[in-house]
């Protein structure tokens, strides 16, 4: 819950911004309808499904038996963006049919009670109506009413002209889509939408297809750092969970943005696996051959450890342990979860100069992975731009190139890959000498995990009680929420993690190789921000930032680039030396002309120049010097930047 040195304000707030919503089309009024989507407008989401009784009579029967009926018959709950609509997957009557044979039903009737409920809650997406149009290949931004992501893919219908079609979750196609109706958007399946009860390990052991990793993830026994689910230590009240309260973490003419908290904390997991086949494109035909290969690659990553763990494959030192960990996230990602992607990515992204980019830490101890999607796909531990490309790292299939299983288990997934993935010394030297930078909601697990980093499209944030956000320790007097992504905000990657109270906040930095590193922090100025002290593990990093000062301030020398490179030059190195940077000419807000560069509001401060040791552990410590509960830090971004970048004889770029 909020400190009580937080302000709570609960009247409602004007905001000054329209809303972009390109991806949630939440309509408000019939006139706002979409001329191509064609249903009647006039119907709700339960009427449409009554007036087409020979398709949906069967599922129907199922949501009487449950309180969703009602709730479908009537607009979602109200939130800052207005009235929110539901996304329906209807099954048709086939497809009832298909479950009822799978399951041993007789009819509808003899199906639970609680399995009806269930069945209800997996098929509705309460917080936004989404459309085929609006969604790229991967998940949709909302989960369903059981908390689990709903996974798009599309085929080609060979049989009808090589027309598109789209399935859920591999298994249902969707005969009928984009059925637009007053309280959001109906779909039409051919089949029931099922969610694994397997947890992660137990879902790989099952693919025939992984039965190498399989081996290797079982014989390091890394299955049983992938068995958790629920923290059963987490509690939230209703109210927080679905009333929230006004939080001052923004600015302009709505200076309050409501705060809602998970209902539950998710332990999840992500595993990236290597198909048989890639391992015997290899040679690699049997698990002592993989335990060889590990062996050659990681004793030349860590030669100090080569030959003392080889007989104990739990070791987290042993090459094949450390082989499968470094396959292994703490944290849940789909396919389009791990870099920004569609209509953000097309919007904001300057991808002639820069990919998309993100770096995460691994389940294997000191090591990190480099994830980048060009026009390509999604990659990793590549190093390049688009095609233009030293390093081509590993591709990642998407959901429509990984084949009709469903890769999703209870507390995770698994994705294929299309060659070896390995933190070998090319990886270390070459993909990962670079300005590592790392987006704010990235720096905790529980901010994917409970999807809230990339909710997309409506301003609201995504509140954490301050003993569960991992890797992160929070004073009592401090709220922690992360922003919904909005393509209008100024900021790196449309969102930022907003820090109110008089705070006092450490998190860690993700392990990076060893080396010196300048360590930076983007941020976004503001009259309402705070001034705040910050620490290198309990050192302090110079003075406080103010994050109240434009860059056109005399101590930071901010100057509007011109025509003149040399000028724009030298104006970078005085700020540098001051201990400024200017925002990255990479990206921009999705209504702008000219990327963050071109604000004086977006601003890095270098904080620190220190050697950092892969093998141990950093925190970063924000300190609010101010005694002003009302004040509040927008975190956008850190920088590790080695040496070899901001110290190289061809200066750093600007990107």
């Amino acid at each position: 819950m909020i400190t009580q040195n937080i302000k709570y304000y609960f009247a409602s707030c004007l905001v000054g911004c329209a809303l972009c919503v390109a991806m949630v089309s939440c309509v408000d009024n019939d006139d706002d309808v979409p001329e191509n989507y064609y249903a009647s407008t006039k119907m709700t989401a339960a009427e449409f499904l009554e007036s087409n009784p020979d398709q949906f009579s069967e599922f129907i029967g199922i949501l009487k038996r449950t309180s969703y009926f009602s709730m479908l018959s009537t607009y979602g709950s109200y939130s800052t963006a207005g009235l929110l609509k539901y996304t329906l997957f209807a099954p048709n009557n086939e497809g009832i049919s298909r479950y009822l044979q799978r399951n041993g039903y007789a009819s509808i009737d003899d199906i639970p009670t609680e399995t009806c409920d269930t069945l209800a809650r997996t098929h509705i997406i309460k917080k936004g109506a989404f459309f085929t149009t609006d969604i790229g290949e991967g998940a949709l931004p909302e989960l369903n009413m059981i908390d689990s992501y709903i996974v798009l893919s599309s085929d080609s219908d060979v049989a009808n002209g090589n027309k598109l079609v789209y399935y859920i979750n591999k298994n249902a196609r969707m005969v009928e889509i984009n059925d637009s109706v007053t309280n959001g958007v109906v779909h039409v399946l051919n089949n029931v939408i099922t969610s694994s009860s397997q947890l992660l390990p137990d879902k790989i052991e099952e693919d025939s297809t992984l039965t190498l990793f399989n081996q290797a993830l079982r014989m390091t026994g890394m299955c049983d750092s992938l068995m958790r689910y629920i923290d059963e230590t987490y509690s939230c009240g209703v109210d927080s969970v679905f009333t929230g309260v006004m939080v001052r973490c923004t600015s302009g003419s709505a200076l309050y943005t409501r705060s809602f908290w998970p209902e539950k904390r998710y332990y999840k997991y992500t595993a990236f696996v290597e198909p048989d086949s890639v391992f015997h494109a290899h040679g690699i035909d049997n698990i002592e051959q993989l335990r060889a290969y590990a062996k050659e690659v990681y004793d030349k990553t860590y030669p100090e450890d080569a030959g003392l763990y080889d007989d104990n494959p739990k070791d987290r030192r042993n090459p094949l342990n450390r082989f499968v960990s470094y396959h292994l996230l703490p944290r849940i990602g789909q396919y389009n979860s791990w870099v920004q992607s569609g209509d953000l990515r097309e919007r904001c992204w300057i991808t002639s100069i820069s990919d998309p980019e993100e770096f995460y830490e691994t389940m294997c101890p000191g090591t990190i992975m480099r994830f980048a999607g060009p026009s390509e796909g999604l990659f990793i531990n590549r190093k390049g731009v688009n095609k233009r490309y030293t390093v081509r790292g590993v591709k990642v299939l998407s959901p429509s190139e990984s084949g009709t299983t469903d890769q999703n288990a209870l507390n995770g997934v698994y994705h294929y890959l299309d060659d070896i993935l390995a933190y070998t010394t090319e990886v270390r030297d070459v993909v990962l000498n670079c300005r590592i930078r790392i987006d704010a909601t990235s720096l905790s697990p529980d901010f994917m995990n409970c999807n809230g980093k990339g909710r997309y499209g409506e301003d609201i944030l995504t509140g954490f009680k301050n003993d569960f956000i991992t890797d992160w320790k929070v004073s009592d007097e401090t709220y922690v929420g992360v922003h919904s992504d909005v393509d209008y905000w100024n900021s790196y990657c449309a969102n930022a993690v907003c820090v109110s109270g008089i705070f006092d906040v450490s998190l860690k930095l993700p392990p990076v190789p060893s080396g010196t590193y300048e360590i930076r922090l983007g941020y976004t100025v503001g009259e309402e921000r705070g001034v705040v002290q910050i620490y290198l593990n309990n050192e302090p990093c110079g003075i406080p930032v103010d994050l109240r000062v434009y860059g056109p301030d005399p101590t930071i020398g901010w100057m509007e680039d011109v025509e003149d490179e040399e000028e724009n030059t030298a104006n970078d190195k005085a700020m540098h030396n001051r201990g400024y940077m200017k925002g990255m000419d990479s990206y921009r807000s999705g209504g702008a002309d000219h990327p963050l560069r071109g604000n004086n509001w977006n601003l890095r401060r270098i904080l620190t120049t220190n050697y950092l040791d892969s093998s141990k552990t950093y925190y970063l410590r924000f300190r609010q010097v101010l005694d002003d509960p009302d004040r509040y830090w927008s975190f956008d971004y850190i920088e590790l930047c080695p040496k070899s970048v901001y110290g190289s004889p061809e200066g750093e770029d600007t990107h």
